[in-house]
């Protein structure tokens, strides 16, 4: 798949007055096989991991997907085959995670070689890639709850 990248960022829900927090996995096309093998080797790791491309999966109501995710000191930890990352997250995404209980998870089977991590992502690139009809609809998708150590 080349390089992984994880973006979050919060948003309003389309139905109701709150927001909600999001996370996307990505690749930059990087690796061998170039944007195609990327985009090939995503599907397949949806398809492996029961969350095939095109799908909605919610976690929280019984779907079983071996995705975890973790808040804990202001950060986020995602847990997934081929991928364990940690990162900072703005307060209010994790106040939209902590009120709703949980994550919108968006695993994109297309590349987006311009959002390299460590350069920020303008409201006009969010739009023109996680807005794009194509890149929704060739993505997997699940609702994850979000756990926390116990203490």
């Amino acid at each position: 798949m080349g390089t992984l990248a994880l973006l979050a960022w919060s948003g309003p829900h389309f139905e109701e007055d709150r927001d909600v927090a999001f996370l996307m996995v990505y690749s930059l096309g990087d690796g061998e096989g170039g944007a195609e093998g990327a985009e090939a080797a995503a599907r397949d790791l949806l398809e492996e991991m029961g969350m095939p491309a095109g799908t909605v999966n919610d976690v929280s109501h019984g779907a079983r997907l071996p995705v975890k995710l973790l808040l804990e000191g202001g950060q986020v930890t995602l847990t997934m085959p081929q991928l364990n990352v940690q990162c900072v997250t703005p307060p209010e995404w994790m106040d939209a995670a902590q009120a709703e209980d949980a994550a919108h998870f968006i695993f994109a089977t297309r590349p987006w070689p311009e959002a390299v991590p460590g350069t920020p992502v303008t409201e006009a690139m969010m739009r023109a890639f996680v807005g794009d009809e194509e890149t929704l609809m060739s993505a997997g998708h699940c609702v994850l709850p979000v756990s926390r150590l116990r203490k």
